[in-house]
């Protein structure tokens, strides 16, 4: 990695050396910058000492005087140009990257559900969907019919849940298209992302 990936002020390579020392075998060392996750539209770090002959290949390897510093691989790309600067007694990651926005929404018609398509959509919610997904907390409303389309919003357990793709592919769309031959397709319009009490979480990597 160049120098240019991320630039250490020197009040900031003095700190971090100055830490450094209380720790077992120093001089093996390297600080490790780790892009952690995002809050607010920013990027979330950690930081933290660990032995730079634990790098792989795909990491890269900056030498800052007596420092190294070690990005990983996946968080190259987000820390380029940064600067680490020591304020306030703490170091601060001046970052120019940012995430990227999170995806817009699936665009949703404001459909009248009194048709008799809607209507019998309705019906197998109601009668075979609901009462099944029922026991894990959750549920599945129509929001709107745009034929051959459906759109569905699901709820409870079943929003932000790991598996709603699944049930949605395997179970929803199938009773759906099977009872309701003017619907060839289901779409789901959930947030996901603002599920707060999943059934299921997928594992974490």
């Amino acid at each position: 990695m160049s120098e240019a990936l991320v630039t250490v002020t020197d009040s900031a390579r003095a700190k971090i050396l100055e830490v450094r020392t209380s720790e077992k075998d120093p001089d093996s060392l390297a600080l490790w910058l780790d892009v952690s996750g995002v809050q607010g539209g920013a990027f979330t770090y950690d930081m933290y000492f660990r032995r730079l002959d634990e790098a792989s290949s795909d990491d890269a390897v900056a030498a800052h005087d007596d420092l190294s510093i070690v990005v990983p691989f996946e968080s190259i790309e987000k820390v380029r140009g940064a600067t680490l600067d020591l304020a306030g007694g703490g170091m601060v990651l001046q970052n120019p990257n940012s995430p990227p926005p999170p995806a817009p929404s699936v665009p949703t018609p404001q459909g009248d559900l009194s048709g008799e398509v809607a209507q019998h959509v309705l019906r197998v919610l109601e009668e075979q969907i609901n009462p099944q997904i029922a026991s894990h907390g959750g549920r599945a409303d129509l929001v709107a019919v745009d034929e051959p389309i459906a759109y569905l919003r699901l709820s409870g357990g079943c929003q932000g849940c790991g598996m709603a793709a699944a049930t949605l592919s395997q179970g929803i769309e199938v009773a759906i298209l099977d009872a309701v031959p003017q619907i060839s397709e289901i779409v789901d319009v959930t947030d996901h992302a603002g599920g707060t009490n999943p059934y299921f979480e997928s594992a974490k990597k």
